[in-house]
């Protein structure tokens, strides 16, 4: 099923009070109940360890304090009839990455009789105003997040409501996450390309997008970028990064766009596959031969990557969507402890194809592309 946030009005009985509790941290409520943080948060997510009086002063303080969310969501709520329901809250459908790693954890999720409840958030204006709305209360049992960036006010808000959470492809402070290392990601891609030979490496990079999600793992992989030419001794040159919308449309304005510019790498790395793939198109468009004349490497190994020779750094998405779903179902069984917010990064590797090559002898560094493919 899935939910779209904004037809929740701003009369839903769970609805957050817009702007309360924003400043209060979680020390706040422990500081005003007489606990320690670690109980604060335990009573807060109902952890059966805590004592029915302690949790009562917890959750006390958290009501007079506004933590997060209306003293609604704090009212015992009625059991959802039926199988259990999970929520998966995530920003794209369509993207790869978020599809995947969703169909993975649904998978688990449903295998093991849960019911699932979709949040398709979109923007960050949707996302803000989900979690002012807030319509998790009473009918979910858990949640996943898919890659979600969350301010204060957004965890704040989750934690109020005292569902096990399980986080993917981000880290959110205090709950279980599953992802990969985005800087060694990076510089993985970047000494693979320096070990070929390549000393002038190109980088585009994923701009903010008109969702304004603010994401971290473009951020990450140029980090990794800038630290693995650091290791080599070679100096960062601005000139060689451009910015592209996210996808294949983004990659290939900005592969363009560096081929408008006098002096050229010999190699460029992709954040993300799908820049890697418009790259590779707009490359040929203007008649240039990859590897030939230019190498190109992508990060994540998306489905299409191997259909146009892309090499890349893979990732494993759909084992971190299922790792979720087993993890959400473990703290919802009592199996797993809550507090054991364990931040587990799954492997990378190099996946080698077509795309990359020593770079070509004729060519001199830093020479026109376009000049030396005309030579």
């Amino acid at each position: 099923m899935i939910d779209n946030p904004a037809t929740e009005g701003d009369d839903s009985p769970f609805r957050a009070v817009r702007g309360a509790g924003r400043g209060v941290r979680l020390i706040d409520v422990a500081n005003a109940a007489g606990v320690s943080v670690a109980t604060a948060s335990r009573s807060l997510r109902g952890v059966a360890k805590v004592s029915p009086a302690t949790r009562e002063r917890v959750l006390d303080a958290a009501r007079e304090l506004s933590y997060g969310v209306a003293p609604r969501l704090f009212e015992a709520q009625p059991a959802q009839p039926g199988a259990p329901v999970v929520a998966v809250i995530l920003p794209f459908f369509t993207r790869w990455y978020f599809s995947t790693a969703t169909a993975a954890a649904l998978d688990h999720l449903r295998a093991n009789g849960y019911d699932v409840l979709l949040y398709h958030l979109g923007t960050a204006e949707v996302r803000d105003q989900f979690f002012e709305t807030l319509p998790l209360a009473g009918r979910v049992q858990g949640v996943l997040s898919l890659s979600m960036p969350l301010g204060e006010h957004h965890t704040l808000a989750l934690r109020a409501l005292g569902l096990p959470l399980v986080s993917i492809g981000s880290h959110i402070d205090g709950w279980p996450s599953v992802g990969i290392d985005d800087v060694a990601a990076g510089a993985l891609a970047v000494n693979h390309l320096l070990n070929q030979g390549h000393q002038r490496i190109g980088l585009i990079a994923g701009a903010v997008d008109d969702a304004r999600f603010d994401f971290t793992a473009s951020v990450a992989r140029r980090l990794g970028y800038e630290q693995a030419l650091n290791a080599a001794g070679i100096d960062f040159d601005p000139a060689l990064v451009v910015e592209g919308p996210h996808g294949i449309e983004g990659g290939a304005q900005a592969m363009i766009e560096l081929l408008g510019r006098p002096h050229l790498p010999t190699a460029v790395l992709a954040e993300f596959d799908e820049l890697a793939i418009g790259a590779l198109w707009a490359l040929r468009r203007a008649g240039l031969q990859v590897p030939r004349d230019v190498s190109v490497i992508g990060i994540d190994d998306m489905d299409t990557a191997r259909f146009v020779d892309l090499t890349t750094v893979a990732q494993d998405v759909v084992a971190q969507g299922r790792y979720a779903a087993v993890q959400l179902i473990r703290l919802l069984s009592g199996e797993a402890d809550p507090d054991d917010a364990v931040q587990r990064l799954e492997p990378i590797r190099l996946v080698l194809r077509e795309s990359t090559a020593p770079p070509h002898r004729g060519r001199a560094a830093g020479a026109s592309l376009l000049s030396s493919n005309e030579s």
